[in-house]
């Protein structure tokens, strides 16, 4: 039976490119987040490494990080959701993977973000995510006790199809950490936010990093958005740790009163489903 409400953690944090530091900084603050009674505890996306070269910090799964993540899950008795991962995918390119622990320490869910970021920035500086990252083939949702749970990384929530799917299928939280840079953020990370959530009727938990990276500076900003669109939490661009709770009950009356999910005209258009995993 699903919890009726739950407590969320988001931890946002500036990652670097000091990887122990950045893994034992985010030990630190999930334990700290459990502490404060969080019953899912958040990271953000490449929450062990940002850097020039993501490549060469490219790790197993499972591996020490994941068994780091899985030990912290277990001893907290939390879900946790790694934020993303730097994953190892061969001599050329890597993964950029989020995982999802359970309070026994198992692997919930696992998913790689889908979409690069490949784009051209205010001043001409230019971004080549897929240079060094190789995408995920799969939409991914984890059934759970706090309920059925979607994910997605960063420049996913451009791309409004993978909630939809999910949405489809039940999401009632859809997990998305990100490292937004600044001038994106500004015009874009909060109307994408709140138009995903109103859109599926669903949660979005959405955790960011912030500060200043090696050749950009990241938004910060993480936020819960209920199902109507409203913010619950939001922080702004320094390291914290944001909790907010979550009404399951609201999301599933929010759901009937507002049945989108159900009034697609299938026999006008429809979104074909090629590749989708329920853990």
């Amino acid at each position: 039976m699903n919890k009726e409400k739950w407590t969320a953690a988001l931890v946002q944090m500036d990652s670097r490119e000091d990887e122990s530091r950045n893994l034992e900084a985010a030990a630190g603050k999930v334990r700290e987040a459990a502490r404060q009674g969080a019953d899912l505890v958040m990271l953000p996306e490449t929450v062990d490494f940002i850097g020039r070269d993501m490549r060469s910090h490219g790790k197993t799964v499972p591996g020490p990080v994941t068994e780091m993540f899985r030990e912290l899950a277990r001893e907290n008795h939390i879900y946790l959701h790694c934020g993303s991962i730097t994953e190892a995918a061969g001599e050329e390119k890597c993964r950029n993977t989020s995982l999802l622990f359970d309070p026994r320490g198992e692997i919930a869910g696992r998913y790689s973000k889908l979409h690069m970021f490949d784009v051209e920035l205010a001043g001409g500086k230019m971004i080549r995510e897929s240079a060094q990252i190789a995408g995920g083939s799969q939409v991914v949702l984890s059934k759970t006790e706090l309920g059925m749970l979607g994910f997605g990384i960063c420049y996913d929530i451009r791309f409004p199809e993978i909630f939809r799917i999910m949405g489809k299928h039940q999401a009632q939280v859809i997990l998305v950490c990100a490292n937004f840079t600044d001038p994106t953020g500004q015009a874009h990370w909060e109307p994408l936010l709140r138009a995903r959530a109103i859109e599926n009727t669903c949660y979005i938990l959405a955790c960011g990093q912030c500060g200043e990276k090696w050749n950009y500076t990241a938004h910060g900003n993480s936020m819960i958005v209920d199902p109507w669109g409203r913010i619950v939490v939001r922080a702004d661009k320094k390291e914290q740790i944001l909790m907010g709770e979550i009404d399951m009950v609201l999301a599933d009356k929010t759901r009937r009163q507002i049945p989108s999910l159900d009034n697609i005209r299938q026999d006008v258009y429809e979104l074909v489903e090629k590749s989708v995993k329920i853990y």
